[in-house]
């Protein structure tokens, strides 16, 4: 039995080849960050630990938030990442990072929402037979104690800004939804929430019981799909300029170019 994950699934639908390179083949990229990528972690490892604090009765200060986000980047940081965005520096990236901290304590402090559990692992059951697993990680869960909903926060800390209809359409939390309504009963009500943090926006949508149970049956068949296929073409893409295997790819290799003789 195969373990599925939201990124395995959406890297076959972006790029056939590039699911082949990192699942089947399993080829270690030679750069294995890049400079986002360790953005993100730093930004997320950051809002654990703040959330953990509070989990105490411990609000940090945002300072102190900002010194733990800052060593936390230096401890992870690698002068090879790659940076793509031309005119951008490591340093602008960490400088982001702070940015993105100071908006977000200043909009969601004192923290009171009643947080269960931070970096979350769960598992998602797609059939009864146990035969098609999800498994993930919540960045945070929290239990909202005034209407009594539980409440699945993911951070972005990418720049682009988020599409009108990202919340009726992103199956990502939808899917982490089913496993929370697994554990805490299916007549429970979840909220699926995102922080856009380069944009300091928040954004709030939810799913019926029916939508989840036909997310299933498209994940059952996506799965499906993927263990049958032979054929790994390759999809050139904008995508492609963050792609960890752009070097080995056939869709990007230069023809060769035969040296007329003298």
């Amino acid at each position: 039995m195969k373990i599925y994950s939201h990124s395995k699934l959406s890297t076959f639908e972006q790029c056939k080849l590039q699911y082949k390179f990192r699942y089947i083949d399993k080829i270690i990229p030679e750069i294995e960050r890049s400079i986002e990528v360790h953005l993100g972690d730093s930004v997320h490892k950051a809002l654990e630990w703040l959330y953990n604090e509070v989990k105490f009765e411990k609000v940090p200060m945002m300072d102190d938030l900002l010194i733990y986000y800052i060593r936390t980047w230096k401890e992870n940081y690698m002068p090879q990442m790659v940076i793509v965005k031309e005119g951008m520096t490591d340093r602008d990236y960490l400088g982001r990072g702070v940015q993105f901290l100071i908006d977000y304590y200043k909009k969601n402090k004192p923290f009171k929402e009643n947080t269960l559990e931070t970096e979350k692992k769960i598992w998602i059951n797609l059939d009864e037979s146990g035969r098609y697993k999800i498994q993930g990680f919540i960045d945070r869960l929290a239990l909202n104690l005034e209407t009594g909903e539980y409440e699945i926060h993911d951070y972005k800390t990418n720049n682009s800004p988020p599409k009108e209809d990202h919340g009726e359409k992103d199956r990502q939390l939808a899917l982490y939804a089913i496993a929370v309504k697994e554990q805490f009963g299916k007549e429970k009500e979840v909220s699926l929430i995102w922080h856009f943090l380069a944009h300091n926006k928040k954004l709030v949508s939810k799913r019926t019981n029916e939508q989840l149970k036909n997310l299933k049956e498209e994940i059952i068949k996506l799965i499906q799909e993927i263990e049958s296929t032979t054929d790994f073409p390759p999809n050139k893409s904008p995508l492609c300029d963050w792609c960890q295997y752009k070097d080995v790819c056939p869709a990007w290799k230069k023809p060769f170019e035969k040296q007329e003789k003298l």
